[in-house]
């Protein structure tokens, strides 16, 4: 007897996970769901790959205009990074719509494009059919998240939807939110766009995964490099339109209030799981802190799954994939009344801070949270400025910190901030993954790349644990 799965969000890079973990099974029915137009997925759509589009952009911008031996910036041309961030993406989704249309070619394999919401636990409605599961996948992604701001209702706001498909801009521009999304997004209109923007931060300083020197780092490259003015342990309090048709942002800063005026606001507050209209008021589930266990099975109703933006656990695109196998993995397990495994990952993320210019990226524990959990370490840090590779490339800021095992030397993490950090981090998580003694990881990369920044670390590292 087959066991029916009905995946939610099919189009999404989750549900493509489970439905491509569980195509091949043959006591496996699947049936998939996704009213996306044109489809194709958060990341496809409004994440990962747009931005980076525009940010490449912003990123030539900012390479001319520090580069003493260029004698002009050029202009950016926002209608044209906007035309080939749109051809490109429409060129990744229909890859991806295509893809799940060959799944639903196979035997066993429906595709319904169309609306899906619960009418009881195990029961999907969709349009005027009703479809009874043996186990649901919720794989819908996340959404904006808006705050609840007092004045909020009366102002208009741009979120990073807005500025991805925006050909124009103001002048000046407010930020609420310094975390993923406005540190990615805010170079950008200080870049690209040219506008004055001030940034809210409500802690002392942003990238809370990373310790502190980097966010430290990371405040005096927006505010020196890209002329942010980031305001840090700064709380908003509520907002207003002015009368030029501009926003007025009262804010908390150091116990006292102040006004904040610009042209425009830009809400990069985060993102929050995508549940509205799925009928879970039908259904045994709760969302809310702990819903999804390890296994990505509710805590309320072993046979779903919720996987990927959805759970709100990590919102990562690769960890959505991960977690996407898991479950399918698992689903199975279940129907068999075998064990099921938890799903487990090392951090590994890469963010394209410094308009990708100056990425940061992290593998791995960081210091701080190696201490947290009792570890003896061995830390080592490198500047940019100290390699004269980075200084050639007239991209000197930043640094890089390695974190091993003081006992035995395993690495245990790395941290970068800094010119093509982002490509160091797939060696960087085979070293962390592997469980390499630093003393085993060869020290020499080719004269004169941006890698040598790892050869110090790995040598100096291997030193301080010799001496043990």
């Amino acid at each position: 007897m087959s066991t029916h799965v009905v995946i939610i969000g099919a189009y999404g890079s989750a549900g493509v996970a489970v439905a491509r973990r569980l195509v091949d099974d043959p006591d496996v029915e699947l049936t998939l769901i996704d009213d996306g137009d044109p489809g194709g997925g958060l990341c496809i759509l409004r994440g990962c790959m747009p931005s980076k589009e525009v940010l490449s952009a912003a990123a030539n911008h900012y390479r001319a205009r520090h580069d003493p031996r260029v004698e002009a910036t050029p202009a950016v041309d926002l209608q044209k990074v906007v035309d080939v961030k749109d051809e490109h993406v429409l060129d990744f989704a229909e890859h991806r719509r295509a893809g799940v249309h060959d799944l639903a070619e196979r035997d066993g394999v429906t595709f319904v494009h169309d609306t899906a919401r619960f009418v009881d636990d195990h029961t999907v409605a969709v349009g005027d059919r009703e479809i009874d599961a043996d186990y649901v996948v919720v794989a819908t992604g996340s959404v904006v998240n808006v705050p609840d701001l007092p004045g909020l209702d009366d102002v208009d706001f741009m979120t990073s939807a807005d500025v991805l498909d925006a050909t124009e801009f103001p002048d000046s521009g407010v930020v609420m939110g310094l975390g993923f999304v406005g540190l990615e997004l805010v170079p950008y209109l200080s870049e690209a766009a040219e506008m004055d923007v001030t940034a809210i931060e409500h802690d002392a300083r942003p990238l809370d995964e990373a310790d502190d020197a980097f966010g430290d780092e990371l405040l005096d490259i927006y505010r020196d490099q890209f002329g942010v003015d980031v305001l840090t342990e700064t709380y908003e309090k509520r907002v207003e339109p002015t009368d030029d048709g501009g926003v007025r942002l009262h804010v908390e800063l150091g116990g006292e209030e102040r006004a904040i005026e610009a042209d425009d606001l830009f809400l990069f507050t985060g993102r929050r799981p995508n549940l509205d209209g799925l009928g879970l008021q039908h259904t045994a589930l709760e969302p809310g802190p702990g819903w999804v266990a390890d296994t990505m099975q509710a805590r309320d109703d072993p046979r779903t799954f919720v996987v990927g933006d959805a759970n709100g656990r990590e919102p990562i695109l690769h960890v959505a994939k991960e977690q996407g196998h898991t479950a399918a993995d698992n689903i199975l397990a279940h129907a068999r009344g075998e064990s099921l495994e938890p799903y487990e990952n090392v951090h590994h993320h890469v963010m394209f801070a410094g308009a990708g210019v100056y990425p940061f990226a992290r593998v791995g524990l960081s210091e701080t949270a190696a201490e947290a959990i009792g570890r003896d370490v061995v830390a080592v840090t490198r500047h940019a400025s100290d390699d004269g590779v980075f200084r050639t490339k007239q991209a000197a800021e930043g640094l890089a910190k390695l974190v091993v095992d003081a006992a035995d030397g395993t690495v245990l993490g790395y941290q970068g901030l800094h010119y093509h950090a982002d490509v160091m981090a797939k060696t960087m998580q085979v070293v962390v993954e592997t469980g390499m003694d630093v003393r085993d990881v060869p020290d020499r990369a080719y004269h004169p790349t941006t890698p040598e920044i790892l050869d110090s670390l790995l040598g100096d590292a291997s030193e301080r644990v010799e001496k043990r």
